[in-house]
């Protein structure tokens, strides 16, 4: 079937310049992590996305991630809504189908399916708790995915403290409002679209990523696009053993504008599966989010006021999962 793309979803090819790709090993091993902090901090200034390389992580479990979400999502629906997200409550993990959540709802439907799990915890609250995992129907898929997470977060307190240093700030700055920190580890299945497509319905709309740090895996499908500061589309391809970081609304607040969380969008018109991995690293529940010292000045006052990470992030699912806009309303 052929395919018709509305004209405001386009996106131009992007060169290497475009979206810079930074080695960060002298961050990894602490060999230079200034030299690589201030590489990050430009490329926030001025676009705020970044592939990222000799990260850490290995190609081995990465191989085993990409094989469970693809067995994941092979699964069939009714075995998948067994751990669907409205079960968990405020605790947000579990499975959900397509349309399920919206984040630009104003516009378009998601066409996407998505798996959200974190550390396991007993005590519900909002956005801590138990996942809920197929562990009848997928042996192992447990063990590999929280093993995945906990390589996640070790790799966001690293890139979050370049970010600190970036803004002349001691490296551990913010790792001291991540002693409990909420993060999110999703899988994503985008099916490929065709006929006329139109910004009603694509894999995911236009938005900012509501904490403070997210790292992407991608499969090599493509369909990611990024929106520069001169309002431009831009196409984030697939960089084999890269990952693609981007900073979020919470980095914005901090940096009082210096450092401005970004829009993107996914359209899969490939005509394959495509399949990602993102990890959204945020603050302490109560962490307080405003502008810090090394951002404000008489020339520069401060933009925001201070809030807190948790009422922030929770306010942005509400907007975005209809179950949680009726257990408001209730």
């Amino acid at each position: 079937m052929s395919i018709e793309i509305h004209s405001y979803l386009n996106a131009e090819d992007t060169d290497v310049e475009s979206i810079p790709v930074i080695d960060i090993s002298r961050l990894i091993n602490g060999t230079d992590p200034e030299a690589v902090a201030k590489k990050i901090g430009d490329v926030c200034e001025h676009l705020g996305f970044l592939y990222i390389v000799n990260h850490g992580v290995s190609a081995e479990l990465m191989t085993k991630v990409q094989d469970y979400t693809e067995n994941f999502f092979a699964l069939p629906l009714e075995e998948k809504q067994k751990l669907s997200i409205e079960n968990s409550g405020e605790t947000l993990r579990g499975y959900i189908p397509m349309f399920g959540e919206n984040v630009d709802p104003e516009f378009t439907q998601d066409f996407k399916e998505c798996f959200d799990y974190a550390a396991h915890e007993e005590h519900v609250s909002p956005f801590f708790g138990p996942n809920l995992m197929p562990e009848s129907s997928l042996p192992g898929f447990k063990e590999t995915m929280e093993t995945y997470h906990a390589e996640m977060l070790k790799l966001a307190n690293k890139l979050i403290g370049a970010i600190a240093l970036s803004l002349g700030l001691p490296f551990d700055y913010f790792y001291k409002m991540q002693q409990k920190p909420i993060s999110i580890q999703r899988i994503l299945h985008y099916p490929p679209q065709t006929g006329a497509i139109s910004r009603e319905k694509i894999g995911i709309g236009e938005h900012t990523d509501y904490g403070f740090l997210t790292i992407l895996s991608q499969d090599s499908v493509g369909g990611l696009q990024v929106k520069n500061r001169e309002g431009q589309w831009i196409s984030a391809p697939p960089i084999e053993g890269s990952f693609i970081v981007n900073i979020g609304d919470l980095v914005q607040t901090y940096t009082n504008d210096r450092y401005i969380s970004t829009y993107h969008r996914v359209i899969n018109t490939s005509g394959k599966e495509r399949y990602s991995y993102p990890f959204f690293m945020d603050m302490d529940f109560d962490a307080v989010v405003e502008p810090v010292a090394t951002c404000v000045s008489g020339e520069t006052p401060a933009k925001y006021s201070a809030y807190t990470c948790g009422e922030h992030k929770f306010r942005r699912f509400v907007d975005s999962y209809e179950h949680l806009q009726v257990e408001k309303s209730a």
